[in-house]
């Protein structure tokens, strides 16, 4: 019965059967599990599998050979497991090589680290020198020297006493940085030890309903900070065209490149509130750029430098000599962050060595390629994408967002202004509080500022000697003197600048997939010969051998549910139903 039942759904091959005499169908199934497994292991070129049918009369054996089986296939598919999750964790390999051509010489940005005193502030200037003198006075008994004091000043546009004054905390009650409605705190208490003493200044919301100190342990440092901020906030209210008003002037007093002296269409100005005038030579807006061909301290850049300071702000910086970074040329300069110090009366070389780093990206780095859609900042320097390019628009864009206006220190959008106390009058507690969010990585812009899939970095080493020497300082001022038509005296107002290439081999850094697609095929297929002594055709066997089994299971259910639900003889007494139900009159 069960033969005649398989002969109507396929052909049911029986090996041995009397149906090997028939001619052979197109399509043949086996009629039974037993026979697909028989089939299976006398004739797949999987090692081990005969084992199971051959041993049939031996129990033992079969039983040995079947948790054997079983195991060996277990173990295989567990290293199969473990080099797929290799795979998927997308490892990475650095590939390191060293390459030698003609190179492009970085961008070298210069600043004079002195703020220059523009005549359209020049008053609120001098007003804000005179209360810091008196602050001062007030608070250590300092009478200031640098600070002329004789010169009458208006009070017309800088309020006396300023919004946020310069005092004195106890150490106990300054340490509680946050306070809703705090107010100032003088030195009157003579119990509490001047030891104890911390200062600083109060920062409160418009309101005043939350306030909170920005103290300082150093005098010094809170000063510098303090008076910072209050210049920083009177060059505000220029524009870029009040900007421009500072020229080169006597600053460089030679420049030569590779033996060539340089000329003004190699560098361009640009105005630090902090480090005064910046020049950037070799920039991304020179149609010629250089380039370096051979290595030494001859090939190079070469500045001599004026460092006096005639006009110097001795509150703002205390520090003598020039600010140097070198950089890109798509880059912007950010001499807070990469930048250093030239010491007066110091030769200053610096031998650089080139470096790049190309990561892969996607799903095997998290970097962007030019960070126009992955990142969600937006780039208020308009130059090529770096990490502390994003971090400081980030930061920018916060203080837009909450505070209402722009730090001057980073560009804005022309739609918004710069933080000005006269219009914004609570924007030091905006930016402090956000300055304190920043470093604790509460803004989330580390997170949002995706890093760069490929770096070009300077390795540099500094070596100095004193310039000029004792026997040649003479002849070497008075040339400096004639050819620049400014006296130069001494040793402090000087400073050379050798920047140039070791060498011209330069490092590549890459990153390569450790485990590519054709790593893991081979790896599989090695586990598998491992275990089973097989290959890949002995992969399509297995598949067959899942198919065939798919396949007898949907037969065997198709004839039990005709078995059940359709027999031939329901069928026909069906059928003579409905033939008398049509034969009866309407």
């Amino acid at each position: 019965m069960k033969e005649e039942k398989l002969e109507h759904e396929g052909q049911c091959s029986r090996p041995g059967g009397p149906q090997e005499e028939e001619e052979e169908g197109l399509i043949e199934f086996h009629c039974s599990y037993q026979e697909l497994f028989q089939f299976f292991c006398n004739n797949t070129t999987i090692h081990g599998a005969i084992r199971l049918v051959c041993s049939k009369h031996n129990r033992m054996k079969t039983a040995f050979w079947a948790v054997l089986w079983l195991a060996t296939f277990g173990m295989m598919y567990w290293q199969f497991g473990l080099l797929f999750g290799e795979y998927f964790s997308f490892p990475v390999s650095l590939n390191i090589n060293l390459n030698s051509e003609k190179l492009v010489f970085p961008a070298v940005t210069v600043c004079t680290l002195n703020p220059y005193r523009y005549t359209k502030v020049q008053e609120e200037l001098e007003e804000l020198d005179r209360i810091t003198e008196q602050t001062l006075f007030n608070l250590y008994k300092y009478n200031s020297s640098h600070i002329p004091s004789n010169k009458p000043r208006s009070r017309r546009e800088l309020p006396n006493p300023l919004p946020y004054p310069l005092v004195r905390f106890p150490d106990s009650q300054s340490s509680h940085h946050h306070r809703s409605g705090a107010s100032g705190v003088r030195e009157n208490n003579p119990q509490v030890d001047k030891n104890d003493w911390r200062i600083g200044f109060i920062l409160c919301n418009k309101n005043k309903s939350d306030c909170f100190y920005q103290t300082y342990s150093s005098g010094v440092d809170a000063v510098r900070e303090w008076y910072r901020f209050h210049f920083i906030n009177i060059l505000a209210r220029l524009d870029a065209q009040d900007l421009k008003e500072a020229a080169l002037g006597n600053f460089i007093f030679a420049c030569r490149f590779n033996q060539v002296s340089c000329n003004q269409g190699n560098y361009s100005q640009f105005h630090h509130p902090i480090y005064g005038n910046c020049y950037t030579f070799n920039g991304k807006n020179h149609s010629n750029l250089w380039m370096s061909s051979t290595p030494g301290i001859n090939n190079g850049l070469s500045l001599t430098l004026r460092t006096e300071r005639n006009d110097f702000i001795p509150l703002l910086s205390t520090v003598t000599g020039a600010r140097v970074m070198v950089h890109g040329q798509d880059e912007p300069a950010f001499m807070d962050d990469g930048g250093f110090n030239l010491r007066p009366g110091v030769e200053t070389s610096i031998s650089m060595r080139k470096e790049t780093l190309d990561r892969l990206g996607g799903d095997y780095g998290d970097c962007t390629k030019n960070g126009s859609s992955e990142v969600k900042v937006k780039n208020f320097y308009y130059s090529k994408y770096t990490q502390q390019v994003c971090v400081h628009s980030c930061f920018q864009e916060s203080m837009i967002e909450k505070c209402g206006c722009a730090y001057i220190s980073y560009p804005k959008p022309h739609d918004v202004e710069f933080c000005d106390y006269k219009k914004h009058t609570d924007w030091g507690y905006c930016y402090y509080k956000l300055q304190d969010a920043f470093s604790s990585d509460n803004l989330g812009c580390f997170a949002k500022c995706r890093k760069p899939c490929f770096v070009t970095s300077y390795q540099l080493s500094a070596g100095y000697s004193r310039w000029p020497s004792a026997t040649s300082k003479d002849w070497v001022f008075q040339m400096l003197s004639l050819q620049n038509n400014y006296t130069v005296s001494s040793k402090s107002g000087v400073a050379k600048l050798n920047i140039f290439f070791k060498e011209l081999n330069y490092k590549t850094n890459s990153e390569s997939p450790s485990v590519s697609m054709v790593t893991l095929l081979s790896n599989l297929g090695s586990q598998w010969s491992l275990w089973f002594g097989s290959s890949v055709l002995s992969v399509v066997e297995m598949v067959e051998l899942i198919l065939d089994f798919l396949v007898i299971t949907f037969f065997l259910l198709l004839r039990k549910f005709r078995s059940r639900y359709w027999t031939p003889s329901q069928s026909a007494q069906r059928c003579q139903e409905v033939a008398m139900d049509s034969s009866l009159p309407a």
